[in-house]
């Protein structure tokens, strides 16, 4: 089974335009962005068994990934509200 990257274009492809002019105007949108990403990268490092944890430490970055999303979700509602 392949293993997927989860860019967020892909989570939140109705928010690309959102998404673009957040991380050209707000540094915090920005860091979590690039936040979201490296953990993202890790996460399918590991998936693909480039490095190899502890099954704990795969855990904790897949909820830390999905605490940015949440984060970056309520900037992106905001925006649109």
């Amino acid at each position: 089974m392949p293993i997927e990257h989860h860019p967020l274009i892909a989570e939140f492809p109705e928010q690309r335009e959102a998404i673009h002019a957040l991380k050209m105007e707000n540094s915090h949108f920005q860091r979590l962005m690039d936040s979201y990403e490296n953990v993202d990268k890790e996460i399918v490092r590991m998936e693909e068994g480039i490095e190899t944890p502890a099954d704990e430490a795969l855990t904790a970055l897949k909820k830390e990934r999905l605490d940015l999303k949440d984060q970056i979700a309520e900037m992106l509602r905001s925006v649109n509200a």
